[in-house]
């Protein structure tokens, strides 16, 4: 019996990763995952009980409590729960929590998923394995760019100071670290548009697949 075709798409905020997810899931019939997502929806969770994304107890419990209906929510983007999503991120017990939803998830009928993790610790024998990059300005121009489009007046200095922050931390945290597997492939978004991206990561997907 043939194994589920699972797509592992990695890297940091605003590299692109997600348009390049859904439009390559979309492209192959599969499934698609944005596993940001169940960080946001963690973190949005702690931050309405008035908790601490920090704390470890309430941010596993939070984890735990998670329901469908809780990714459906319009208040899951912005810099509070940027921040928020990153901090439960790096506790061992909120991972531990949502792994077996990703790994099953996957697991049914094969997807396309993508996080921080999903080549390194959550799918590690993915059939491709992408780490989706781009220079530090070239990330921090398209967040602000997508948050003046949200009506949010903040300087570009802030969100660059803020994309900081957040990679430092995701890079260093103590379990499944923002990092490229081994066998990843890496794809720069720095000088390209969303289609050009799309074209590149396509025709390593087709090599890898021989589709």
């Amino acid at each position: 019996m043939t194994a589920p075709v699972v797509i592992a798409v990695d890297g940091p905020a605003a590299a692109g990763k997600g348009t390049l997810a859904r439009r390559l899931a979309a492209e192959l019939g599969l499934p698609y995952l944005d596993t940001g997502l169940l960080y946001r929806a963690v973190a949005r969770r702690v931050l309405l009980g008035g908790g601490s994304p920090t704390d470890p107890a309430v941010a596993e419990a939070a984890a735990r409590a998670l329901e469908p209906e809780d990714l459906q929510r319009g208040d899951l983007r912005g810099p509070d729960v940027d921040q928020g999503a990153s901090q439960v991120a790096a506790q061992p017990a909120v991972r531990a929590a949502l792994l077996e939803f990703q790994r099953g998830f996957a697991a049914r009928n094969g997807a396309v998923m993508d996080g921080r993790d999903i080549g390194t610790v959550v799918c590690p024998d993915a059939r491709v394995k992408l780490f989706v990059t781009a220079s530090a300005e070239a990330r921090a121009h398209r967040r602000w760019l997508e948050r003046q489009g949200r009506g949010e007046s903040v300087p570009l200095e802030e969100v660059a100071a803020e994309m900081a922050v957040r990679d430092a931390r995701d890079a260093a945290r103590d379990v499944a670290p923002m990092r490229p597997a081994e066998d990843a492939v890496l794809l720069d978004t720095t000088g390209l548009d969303a289609e050009a991206a799309f074209g590149a990561a396509w025709l390593l997907v087709q090599a890898r697949l021989g589709v």
